[in-house]
């Protein structure tokens, strides 16, 4: 009977299972919360970049027709740097009219949905498996540049 005793109160060796299993509930969440973090960041900095990039091509082309194409370049190459090729949107606005007026301001935004890093697509109905991030860049036609 001592022996039946001596073995519910001995614990020996079960920290280490017990270790291994609260790290393993704890890890698991945790690095899936980075993965999310770290995926969002990225659409972020890229949405920031494309922005920035599309308003400088589009102020410093020569002309609205080649602005347009060259805000649009500027624009995919910074998504494509962040891992967003083809997803991303972009869209210019401008105070004047022809854009490239000296002094007029163009506005752009850049836009991606961010997808959430392993989520199963069955919960696509359920809940929303995309993060949407957007950023506005608004850049001045120089007023005394030669076009």
């Amino acid at each position: 009977m001592s022996t039946w005793r001596s073995r519910l109160v001995d614990e020996g060796g079960s920290a280490v299972i017990e270790f291994s299993w609260l790290a393993v509930l704890l890890l698991v969440p945790l690095v899936y919360l980075v993965l999310c973090l770290a995926r969002l960041q990225a659409g972020s900095y890229a949405v920031t970049q494309a922005a920035r990039e599309s308003a400088r091509a589009f102020v410093t082309a020569p002309d609205d027709v080649s602005a347009r194409a060259r805000s649009h370049v500027a624009a995919d190459i910074a998504f494509v740097d962040q891992g967003f090729g083809g997803q991303g949107e972009v869209s210019s606005s401008c105070t004047a009219s022809p854009c490239l007026s000296p002094g007029a301001l163009v506005t752009t935004r850049a836009a991606v949905a961010v997808p959430l890093p392993l989520a199963p697509a069955f919960l696509d109905g359920v809940v929303p498996l995309e993060i949407p991030v957007s950023a506005t860049q608004v850049a001045p036609v120089p007023e005394y540049e030669a076009r």
